[in-house]
């Protein structure tokens, strides 16, 4: 996969890949469809674990790209030295004030829609594609992210961190789903924006398209080999026949 020079619109594609040929879909949220402008979520975490603790834990130094809820939770404890046990024993309650954190905050949300998202969006639905997510976001959490970015309509089911720390568990998982839907023998692709989402398509053996609109460039996303490496998901719309060349 060759890396071409930079311009407002890079695509990368192994050759025979057609990026709209698939069954299905699973797109991650954050740094793919949208990126957050507050910090509603961020401060989710904060507040839960407050309000069912007691305790002040930081997300200091936690990992957040392409990491899940749940094990953000869990580093975030064990980071700021408190027991992760107590993360484990607390955490349906903490995950509900979480939701509850970022429902009563709705208004507040600002998340900017990334190019090319509502075009590509269409396309696949045009062609019949079962589409869904998958994300690291909490059920409740993700879903009214993407109602208040104008795209939930777009979507009819997804996997979500709620039962899931492990990336790959949960795309394994909505892939089983997205098969329930689509078919036995329907063909899926993981469309994300960090090594992690890269890693979880592998897992599944599934087809990935990696999107630089996230803190990864594309030049570092195309050196771990993803099916196709774009600037933007517009770029995919820029690609000949929307297909490999």
């Amino acid at each position: 996969m060759p890396i071409l020079p930079e311009n407002t619109s890079r695509f990368l594609l192994d050759p025979g890949f057609r990026w709209d040929g698939f069954d299905a879909y699973l797109f991650d949220i954050d740094g793919t469809l949208i990126k957050s402008r507050d910090r509603v979520h961020f401060s989710a975490f904060h507040q839960g674990i407050l309000q069912a603790t007691g305790l002040e834990v930081s997300l200091e130094g936690v990992p957040l790209a392409g990491n899940t809820d749940t094990a953000i939770l869990r580093e975030a404890f064990r980071l700021s030295g408190h027991p992760e046990e107590l993360a484990e024993a607390r955490q349906s309650i903490i995950l509900d004030a979480m939701c509850a954190h970022v429902e009563q905050h709705r208004q507040e949300l600002d998340p900017l829609v990334l190019p090319g998202v509502p075009e590509v969006l269409a396309h696949l639905r045009q062609r019949g594609a079962a589409l869904g997510v998958a994300t690291g976001n909490l059920e409740r959490i993700g879903w009214v992210k993407l109602e208040k970015a104008g795209v939930r309509g777009n979507f009819t089911f997804g996997g979500f961190s709620d039962h899931f720390s492990d990336r790959n568990l949960l795309v394994a998982s909505a892939a089983a789903t997205a098969r329930q839907l689509a078919g036995p023998d329907a063909t899926l692709c993981v469309v994300g924006d960090t090594p992690r989402d890269i890693e979880a398509a592998r897992h599944s053996n599934l087809a990935v398209i990696a999107v630089a609109t996230g803190r990864y460039s594309l030049d570092e996303l195309a050196t771990l080999q993803p099916d196709a490496c774009v600037s933007t998901l517009a770029a995919l719309l820029a690609a000949p026949d929307k297909e490999a060349q």
